[in-house]
This record gives structure tokens, C-alpha cells and sequence, in this order.
């Protein structure tokens, strides 16, 4: 008789277009199983959480109550709960990150003799596999996307919940704690084809504009794996080749994690290191200024306030509060990366601490004399009208149109500016200047 298999859910909270769920159900009847994870779950942050604990809700039902949750280490849980079942083997889709690598070998290795069986992954090609003819990595998007492409992915697998002949075993509950956004993978098909059905045709100018709905809002479905972005470029048509890329952005940054891992703690660009940061206690007032939407420019403090109250933040935006942290206060990127970590429902360790890089200069393709965003010519362009800024910022709601991007312009109970955009762009280029030429 051949022994039942484990299904061990991790970024992969889905039961359609999922291999390793196929690989699982070659091989028995299966458990499916999720394991709450201190390592993982502690630095999350609350909202990242309770997406999580809905996403696995979803899950739940879909399996019709099956889904096992366990808590602790899983080097001591997986291996004790395959024993109790005399599982044959564990199947996983690769976790790519640098913890999830290093426990998965340490799982593998206390399975001993049970199967420890990875396929696939979170990503349309797996991290390590797209490099030059030479074998180096690529450390730049656009030749990393010519070849992402060319080497293109397979179709969308096959599977759904009949795909397995599932059994169970009594576990914990799932924690109570909810998020105020639908989760699972119903959720995300569909978020997914009123995207697709709609903002996408105009995806090219519409993702820029933070006062109106332009953008896929697909991000933490991603990050937790209820869609698979196979799934996404499959259904994509000619003349969608920017959202193509915004994926391919995605897959470059958990590619630039595979062969650095150090990447998500430290600069890329290692010559950063010798970089003037302001670190003081002005500097920790100005940064929880930032923090709070209180700095006095008013797109940057919708932005923060968006993200206070809604847990997301539109793309443009993340920019702009992240160069007007890093190149108008002077402050770590790392202080930035961390806060939004704490707060984003949709927080990916690679897109986030390699979009902060980006933005600090000191990550791939890096150009940092054109990426210090004038945060008040950045909202008239991308916020014409306020709209954006008079929903995030109540001090400002009485100001007509486009004068609410007019620093001399806004009500006396707004903040007023906490530094000078025109002097701290030209100390930004100084610093700049001085780790170039030494």
C-alpha cells in the first residue's frame, strides 16, 4: 500500500495551477498541512498576519476543513506529524528566500528517509535558473527581462481540490485575529478579472495616478501565493507588456535574493557603506514625522496616512515617500524598509528591501542623481487634481484642486515643511559625490 504524502502550504495558499499539489497526489492520499512559523510570523507585522489567518481560512474551506495548522519549529514539527501518519513524503513548492532555504535543508534532513520532494515555486521561473551565457547572475532588469523572457514558463498546471484524495488530522484553530481584506484564492481570481476586465487596457499611464483605481491591488495574494503569476501571464494579451514587466520586476528582485542573500540587511552597492546617514535624535523626529504623514509636503503625508489606514500604498507613491526619506531626511533605508514591513498587508522581502535599494542608489542599476523626487512636482504630475491628497490628509480637504500641492498655499493646522526639498536635494548630491570619488 502506498503511503499517504504530506502537502506542506506555504507561499502557495491555492489549490489550482499548483505542480507540487499534483506531485503530492502521484503519490497517495495527502495531508494538507500548514505550519505557523515564529520566524516567519514575529517580524511580519499585524496586518501581514491577518491576511495570512484569512488566506488560510480560504484555504480551509476550500479543502472542505481538512487543512492541518500546526505551530512551532518545522524541523521539529514536519517530520513528527509525517511520522504520525507514516507519510512517504513531504512535497513543497521552493521557498527561494534565505531562511526558507536554509530551513528547508534542515527539514529535509531531519526527515531522514521520507521524501523531501520541492516543485515549482512562487515565481513563473524559479530564482538561480535565468543567468547570462557566461553563468554569472544578471544585476540589471532589463537584460534580466529579455532573457525571462526568452526563457518563458510553463502553462498552468492542472489541479484543483479533486486533484487529491485528501485526509485529516485534528489540529489547532486557526488564529481568530481577521484582516479587512478579502483573502484566498476566490478572492484573488477574482480581484484578478475585474483587473484584468478593466485598469489593465490602460495599466500603461493609469498605474501612475494615485487618485484613481489604475493598479491590480494583486500584490498580497501574490506575496502569499493565492494566484500564481503563471496564472496571470497566461491570460495576458499583446499591448500588455507593462504589467508583464511589473511581474518580471518581481522575479528579477527574488532573483537578486537568491544569489545575495545578504542583499535583504545589507547595500547591494557595498561601496554605500561609507554613505552619510543621519542618525541623531533630529533625524529620529524627522523620521517619525515620516512615520506619522506629518512632514508638511502633502503627497508624502498621504501616502504615510494611506498606508497607516489601509495597510497598502499605491506603487507611485511608495517611491516618493521613499526618496523624500532617504534623500530629503538623510535616514537609512533600511529604517524605511523596516517600517513599511510592519505595516504593508502585501510585504515581500525581496521586492521591498530591492525597491528601497532602487531608491536609495545604492541597489541594482542604480542612477541616483535622477531618482531625487521633488515630492511637490511629483503630486502636481501624478495627483493633478488632490484628489489624492484631500482623501488621506483631513487638514487639507478645504483646499481647491491642484493648489493643495502649494507649500504657501495650505492652512495653518497642516504641518509645516520639516526640511527644505531645494537644500537637502543638493546635500543628498553632495554625499552622493563623496563615496564616488574616494
Amino acid at each position: 500500500m502506498t503511503p499517504p504524502a504530506i502537502m506542506w502550504f506555504r507561499r502557495d495558499l491555492r489549490l489550482s495551477d499548483h505542480p507540487a499539489l499534483l506531485a503530492a497526489a502521484d503519490a497517495g492520499e495527502v495531508l494538507p498541512l500548514f505550519v505557523l512559523d515564529d520566524r516567519l510570523l514575529k517580524p511580519a507585522g499585524e496586518p501581514r498576519r491577518r491576511f495570512l489567518y484569512d488566506c488560510l481560512r480560504a484555504l480551509d474551506h476550500d479543502l472542505g476543513g481538512r487543512l492541518h495548522i500546526a505551530h512551532g519549529d518545522p524541523v521539529d514539527i514536519v517530520p513528527k506529524i509525517a511520522g504520525k501518519i507514516g507519510a512517504g513524503s513531504v512535497h513543497v513548492s521552493a521557498d527561494t528566500a534565505p531562511y526558507g532555504r536554509e530551513r528547508d535543508e534542515r527539514v529535509q534532513k531531519a526527515l531522514g528517509d521520507i521524501d523531501f520532494v520541492r516543485i515549482g515555486s512562487p515565481y513563473a521561473v524559479t530564482p538561480g535558473r535565468v543567468r547570462k551565457q557566461d553563468g554569472e547572475p544578471y544585476r540589471v532588469f532589463t537584460p534580466f527581462r529579455r532573457a525571462w523572457l526568452d526563457h518563458g514558463w510553463r502553462k498552468p498546471a492542472k489541479s484543483g481540490v479533486d486533484s487529491a484524495r485528501w485526509i485529516s488530522l485534528k489540529g489547532l484553530k486557526i488564529p481568530a485575529a481577521k484582516s479587512d481584506y478579502p483573502a484566498g484564492e476566490q478572492a484573488a481570481l477574482e480581484v484578478w478579472q475585474d483587473f484584468r476586465d478593466g485598469p489593465l487596457a490602460d495599466y500603461d499611464t493609469g498605474r501612475d495616478r494615485p487618485d484613481r483605481d489604475g493598479t491590480s491591488h494583486l500584490s498580497a495574494y501574490l506575496r502569499w501565493g493565492c494566484v500564481h503569476p503563471r496564472t496571470l501571464l497566461a491570460d495576458l494579451k499583446p499591448g500588455n507588456e507593462t504589467f508583464r514587466s511589473e511581474l518580471a520586476w518581481r522575479e528579477f528582485y527574488a532573483d537578486v535574493l537568491w544569489h545575495q542573500p545578504n542583499t535583504a540587511r545589507e547595500n547591494y552597492d557595498r561601496k554605500f557603506d561609507r554613505f552619510k546617514h543621519d542618525t541623531g535624535k533630529a533625524a529620529q523626529q524627522r523620521f517619525q514625522a515620516w512615520c506619522e504623514g506629518k512632514t508638511g509636503y502633502p503627497v508624502v503625508d498621504a501616502g504615510m496616512r494611506q498606508l497607516l489606514a489601509e495597510n497598502w500604498m499605491h506603487n507611485r507613491v511608495r517611491m516618493i515617500v521613499a526618496s523624500f526619506l532617504v534623500k530629503d531626511l538623510h535616514v537609512p533605508w533600511w529604517w524605511g524598509a523596516r517600517h513599511f514591513m510592519r505595516h504593508l498587508i502585501d510585504g515581500d522581502l525581496a521586492s521591498n528591501q530591492h525597491n528601497w535599494q532602487w531608491v536609495a542608489g545604492c541597489g541594482t542599476d542604480a542612477a541616483p542623481y535622477f531618482r531625487i523626487f521633488n515630492p511637490i512636482t511629483q503630486g502636481e504630475k501624478f495627483d493633478p487634481n488632490g484628489d489624492y491628497v484631500r482623501k488621506y490628509v483631513p487638514e487639507l480637504r478645504g483646499v481647491q484642486g491642484k493648489t493643495v500641492h502649494k507649500l504657501d498655499k495650505l492652512p495653518e493646522e497642516y504641518p509645516a515643511p520639516v526640511v527644505d526639498h531645494a537644500h537637502e536635494r543638493q546635500v543628498s548630491l553632495d554625499r552622493y559625490d563623496a563615496i564616488r570619488t574616494t
